[in-house]
C-alpha cells in the first residue's frame, strides 16, 4: 500500500509524527516528509533517526505557499498539525481558527492542486458537541474537509478524517505530568476526579488512521470504539505503577473543560456504520436543493439516537488502566529510570 510512496505528515514533529516514523521507517515506504514550523524539533529528529527516508520541511499550515513547497511528488498526507491545548485556545481563539480551520483549508487546497491521492485529517472528541474554542475550531475543521470532499473527484484526491480521544503519554497529556509530580514529591493534581475521558495509545491512534486510510470514502469520519476511565482511576493507576503515595489533589475544572467527551453525537449515530472496532460516519451527500425536504426528509426509522460518549462506553478500572499503561515504552522507561521492576 505504501511501497515506494511518499507520505507527508503535517505537524510531524509531534507525538503522532514520531509514532508514524517508528511504525514506517523499516517498511518499504519510499519517503516520509516531516512538515512543521519547529526547526529545533526537526533537528532533534534528524539526529535521532538519521535515516535517508526522512525529509524535513520548515513551514506553517497558515502559509499555503510553504505547504505547496513541501507537497510536490507527495502521494498521501496525514494532517496532524493543530493547536491542541484547550486553555490556550480559550484565551486565543482566533489563533485556533487560523491553524485548525484556515490551516486545514490550506493543506487541502495544496493537496488538490498537487494531486495528492489520499488525505487523512486528525480530529478530536472535543469536536463533538464542542463547548471550548479548541473543540469548536476542530468541529469547523471537520466541516471544512467534509465540504471540500464534495468539490473534488475522489479518484483524484480522497479526503477523510478520524476523531479520537486522549492519547496516553502524548506531549502535553496528563500522565507525564503525574509522573513528574511523583518524582518531585508533589500531589497529583486533577481538575475533577469524576471526569471521564476516552483513552488510547499512540499505536491505536495510528491504527485508526490506517483503518480510515484503507476503508474510507471521501468525506468519511472514523472513530474507534475506545474505552474510558475517570481521572481518579487514571491517577491511582499511575500511583500504583510507580509505587507512590502522593496525595491526589482536586484543583477545579479549567477553562473550557467538559465532564465527559463525545465521539459520536446523537445525530451521527443515526447514520453511523458499525465496522467492528470502529464506526464510520459517511458524508451527507445531499445538495443545497432543500425544497424537496419540506415534503420529504430522510427516513431514520429504526436508528437509535444515542450518542457514544466517555460515560456510556466501557469504563476501565485501575487494574485495566495499569495494564494498558504498561504497554507503553514511555512508562517502561520511566519505571526503569526509577529502579522499578
Amino acid at each position: 500500500m505504501f511501497k515506494g510512496k511518499t507520505l507527508l505528515i503535517t505537524g510531524g514533529t509531534g507525538s503522532f509524527g514520531n509514532a508514524v516514523l517508528k511504525r514506517f521507517l523499516d517498511t518499504d515506504i519510499g519517503e516520509i516528509r516531516i512538515f512543521s514550523r519547529d526547526e529545533k524539533k526537526q533537528d532533534d529528529m534528524r539526529h535521532f533517526y538519521n535515516n535517508d527516508k526522512i525529509r524535513f520541511y520548515i513551514g506553517d499550515v497558515r502559509d499555503v505557499n510553504s505547504i505547496k513547497n513541501a507537497m510536490y511528488g507527495v502521494d498521501f498526507v496525514f494532517h496532524a498539525a493543530a493547536l491542541k491545548q484547550v486553555p490556550s485556545c480559550e484565551f486565543f481563539p482566533l489563533e485556533a481558527v487560523r491553524t485548525n480551520v484556515i490551516g486545514t483549508d490550506n493543506v487541502l487546497n495544496a493537496c488538490i492542486e498537487c494531486g495528492v491521492k489520499k488525505v487523512v485529517c486528525l480530529s478530536t472528541d472535543k469536536a463533538a458537541y464542542p463547548v471550548n474554542a479548541m473543540g469548536t475550531s476542530k468541529a469547523m475543521m471537520e466541516k471544512v474537509f467534509v465540504a471540500k470532499s464534495r468539490t473534488v473527484n475522489p479518484d483524484n484526491t480522497s479526503i477523510m478524517g478520524t476523531r479520537y480521544g486522549n492519547v496516553l503519554c502524548s506531549r502535553g497529556s496528563v500522565v507525564p505530568l503525574f509522573i513528574d509530580q511523583i518524582k518531585e514529591g508533589k500531589p497529583l493534581t486533577v481538575t475533577d476526579g469524576e471526569m471521564t475521558r476516552f483513552v488510547m495509545t499512540l499505536d491505536e491512534a495510528i491504527e485508526l488512521v490506517l483503518f480510515a486510510f484503507k476503508n474510507g470514502k471521501s468525506g468519511d469520519i472514523f472513530v474507534q470504539k475506545a474505552p474510558a476511565c475517570t481521572i481518579n482511576v487514571l491517577a491511582q493507576a499511575v500511583r500504583e505503577l510507580f509505587n507512590a503515595d502522593n496525595p491526589i489533589k482536586t484543583i477545579g475544572i479549567r477553562h473550557g473543560e467538559k465532564m465527559y467527551e463525545t465521539l459520536l453525537t446523537n445525530e451521527e449515530c443515526a447514520s453511523a456504520i458499525d465496522m467492528g472496532n470502529f464506526y464510520r460516519v459517511p458524508c451527507d451527500e445531499r445538495g443545497l436543493n432543500y425544497e424537496k425536504y419540506f415534503s420529504q426528509g430522510i427516513d431514520n426509522e429504526g436508528k437509535e439516537l444515542t450518542e457514544f460518549n466517555s460515560n456510556n462506553t466501557e469504563l476501565m478500572n485501575v487494574e485495566q488502566v495499569k495494564e494498558k499503561l504498561l504497554t507503553l515504552d514511555y512508562i517502561k522507561e520511566q519505571r526503569a529510570a526509577m529502579g522499578i521492576e
